[in-house]
């Protein structure tokens, strides 16, 4: 009987020490591993619309870096370089560069690595939700002028190729904290022309369905920054619905989230690997 109850308390001692373990071990690589991962998920976009001559141009796209103590400068500096050797020809930020643009002590900091960042047919950028909070509209405005990004703010721009054909990079304002307005956007595009928009919040593609909109590319969700097998997301923010990460089709519409690179409210992700996303463009005429 002793015997056995020895065995029971050493199993018993033994499951204790084990569950100690993982979860010490789960907490670690939450806090501390992942969120310094970067996955480079490349994706191929076909589509007849797309002009010869933008066969196999490639976009990155990056997001929600949430500038903080938790993500400092010289990570930045990291996603520059990741970024950079991948010679995109087109650069995308989709939004809340900061976490608290007006308590940001390093603002000074940010345009100078930016600027680093080369695209030969240009840097694009839109608002998230953290770039209009915390009083960081015009904050966030003169960053990304100082970096050589083009805000888009309810408009569109034209990429011209050699050849004079073009597409559309579009940039819609955030929905939580900004004023979106798609007829602005969208009034001078034409409706033959391949069309990326530019949408912090996924669930903006419930509005941007209803056009002529080839790609929509978003962020916000953080891929649910913490997520758990068979369960999935724990939180996903407002307006991410059920779109939190990856490639869905909307009716006519491909959306495509990507997972961000910082982290908010805690500084921790778990199965939700920080991304920056290479597409690659290809035709199909």
């Amino acid at each position: 009987m002793n015997v056995s109850r020895r065995s029971f308390l050493k199993k018993v001692f033994g499951f204790v020490v084990a569950a100690v373990a993982v979860s010490f071990g789960s907490y670690s690589y939450a806090r501390y591993i992942e969120p310094r991962r970067i996955e480079i998920v490349h994706k191929t976009i076909k589509d007849f619309q797309i002009p010869k001559s933008f066969h196999n141009m490639k976009i990155a796209q990056f997001s929600d870096t949430h500038l903080h103590e938790h993500f400092p400068i010289s990570y930045l500096k990291k996603v520059v370089e990741i970024i950079n050797s991948e010679r995109p020809d087109i650069i995308v930020f989709t939004g809340d560069l900061m976490d608290e643009p007006n308590r940001y002590d390093e603002i000074n900091e940010i345009a100078p690595v930016l600027k680093e960042l080369k695209a030969p047919l240009g840097k694009f950028a839109i608002f998230g939700n953290h770039d209009h909070g915390g009083y960081g509209t015009e904050i966030y405005k003169n960053v990304l002028h100082l970096s050589d990004f083009n805000l888009l703010q309810n408009e569109a721009t034209r990429i011209v190729s050699h050849d004079g054909s073009y597409i559309y990079i579009v940039g819609i304002d955030d929905l939580m904290l900004g004023r979106p307005n798609w007829e602005l956007a969208l009034n001078k595009v034409e409706k033959e022309a391949y069309t990326i928009l530019l949408a912090h919040e996924p669930g903006s593609i419930h509005q941007t369905k209803n056009y002529s909109v080839n790609l929509q590319l978003s962020g916000h969700s953080h891929g649910g920054q913490i997520k758990l097998p068979f369960i999935g997301p724990l939180y996903t923010p407002p307006y991410t619905d059920e779109f939190y990460e990856g490639l869905y089709q909307v009716e006519d519409t491909t959306l495509y989230v990507n997972r961000g690179l910082g982290t908010t409210r805690l500084p921790f992700r778990f199965l939700s690997v920080p991304e920056i996303t290479i597409f690659t463009l290809v035709t199909s005429r």
